[in-house]
């Protein structure tokens, strides 16, 4: 009886603990600020970005094997669509393709803002040219689409800014603080020919930034506990790190016939399959933690007790969560086998066999500390382990709370009253990682609505955007630099 009495009274402390964080769970409340949008001619701004897509501009690894014209042709293009942007702006070109805007601002003591994107695309893949519903570098605008490569990825956030800005000239808008925009030409082979240039020609000229808007956040529709969907505007806080390793072994070559007990095929396969059976721990990080609380806040009153009361149930949450590759990938370094080498012959033993494994890394983790747990899973000493490729740690997750994560999430209220707005962790690569020099502030983020489809679309066949969604890209950046840019 003595023993029970207090464990009585500790469960019902816990459980009104617990319902009230789940009571006391609100969703973020951002600034409602007053909006008139122009008016946008949608089949105009519809027909700029179809010239830009027109523009095969794919960026090779090999700069030797990458066509130039298609980048000259679309900084042609581009200037003719947007002639007061280039009477107004000055822009400089960066290691010959990549493109720097600046619009002076009339306070100098005002931290600048830079906007970014990206000019360059992927290239077809060979063989699907068929599959696409309109050739995928024709620019085609039809059934309420624009058609073609780089219209998710991202041509239309290069020429949605260029169009913003236009509209603000036009408007007699002069910002306050000094606006950057910056479009790199290979952000798809890395980077470093474009972003990282632009960087090192910033910060040679001692500019520091108040923050950076890129890529890497959309959009997306998600059921919450309930059954009841809703649109969530994914706004990135964080980019996941990447490494590419390389594990190599020989062995003794000669007559399929007469096989070792230990063949470099096999021994190989030992490794990798350790590798796949032995996955990262799971870890709730931010911004993944705050990502779940917003949530939560819309959820059925299960699941809001569950996400307002992270500390007790983090590790069920991150256990539910590496189940799904959708949201496994948030809460764990992932382990992607992706390319096996080894044998000429069927007949043959191979004398040497080869792999890349390539890993996404969570915040809390580096490039090192990801290459160190691989050799301790594999531990086998005939298999040689090494970085290929460039590789890099995650970045920092910038806070939440600062005004420029305030405007941003009220610039997309502004075009979509009813969404949520959440922060997000940045699976895949972006040039964004480069401006961490600048800047503690990077946020990853464009309004692209995109459905289960769509995700398929980006880097794949029949990659569209919707013309009503593209009038609201310009919108959002219409406003985002309009309150920001005048703001102190």
């Amino acid at each position: 009886m003595s023993v029970f009495w207090p464990l009585m009274i500790g469960a019902v402390l816990v459980l009104l603990v617990l319902a009230v964080n789940a009571l006391r769970l609100r969703g973020s409340r951002f600034p409602r600020i007053s909006y008139t949008p122009p008016e946008l001619d949608e089949a105009a701004i519809a027909q700029r970005l179809a010239a830009a897509v027109r523009c095969p501009t794919v960026s090779r690894r090999n700069v030797a094997d990458m066509d130039p014209e298609p980048f000259i042709a679309l900084h042609a293009c581009l200037e003719d669509a947007f002639p007061r942007v280039h009477e107004a702006l000055t822009r400089e070109v960066v290691s010959t393709y990549s493109l720097l805007y600046a619009w002076q601002g009339s306070e100098p003591g005002l931290e600048p803002i830079l906007l970014m994107g990206h000019l360059d695309v992927v290239p077809v893949e060979p063989g699907t040219e068929e599959d696409w519903t309109h050739p995928p570098f024709d620019g085609v605008i039809a059934d309420g689409y624009v058609w073609g490569r780089g219209t998710l990825d991202i041509k239309s956030s290069v020429v949605g800014i260029l169009e913003a800005v236009e509209t603000l000239l036009a408007e007699g808008f002069r910002p306050k603080r000094t606006v950057y925009l910056a479009f790199g030409h290979d952000e798809e082979v890395s980077g470093e020919q474009g972003a990282r240039a632009i960087v090192d020609l910033l910060s040679a000229r001692g500019v520091s930034l108040g923050w950076v808007l890129d890529e890497g956040g959309a959009i997306v529709t998600r059921e919450f506990g309930g059954g009841r969907a809703t649109q969530v505007a994914l706004v990135g806080h964080g980019e996941k790190g990447y490494l590419t390793l390389e594990l190599a072994t020989e062995g003794k070559g000669g007559h399929a016939a007469m096989p070792p007990r230990a063949t470099s095929v096999g021994i190989m396969a030992r490794a990798l399959t350790r590798l796949e059976r032995s996955p990262f721990p799971v870890r709730l990080r931010e911004p993944v933690n705050s990502l779940l609380v917003e949530l939560g806040a819309r959820m059925n009153p299960v699941r809001r007790l569950v996400f307002a009361n992270l500390w007790l149930f983090r590790g069920v949450v991150a256990r539910v969560m590496a189940r799904d590759p959708l949201t496994a990938s948030l809460v764990r370094t992932t382990t992607a086998l992706t390319v096996v080498r080894a044998g000429t012959k069927d007949n043959v033993l191979a004398q040497s066999a080869t792999a890349q494994v390539n890993f996404r890394i969570l915040p809390g983790e580096t490039v090192r500390s990801v290459t160190e747990r691989v050799r301790g899973v594999i531990a086998d000493e005939r298999v040689r382990v090494k970085a290929v490729g460039n590789a890099w740690d995650p970045t920092e997750v910038t806070p939440l709370g600062s005004p420029a994560y305030r405007a941003i999430a009220s610039a997309i209220l502004a075009v979509y009253p009813e969404i949520t707005v959440a922060p997000n962790l940045v699976n895949g690569a972006t040039d964004s990682r480069y401006y961490v020099r600048l800047t503690e502030h990077v946020f990853r983020f464009s309004p692209i609505v995109l459905d289960k489809n769509d995700m398929g679309r980006i880097h794949g066949t029949d990659e569209r955007i919707s013309v009503e969604d593209y009038r609201r890209l310009v919108l959002f950046f219409h406003h985002l630099i309009g309150v920001s840019a005048e703001a102190r």
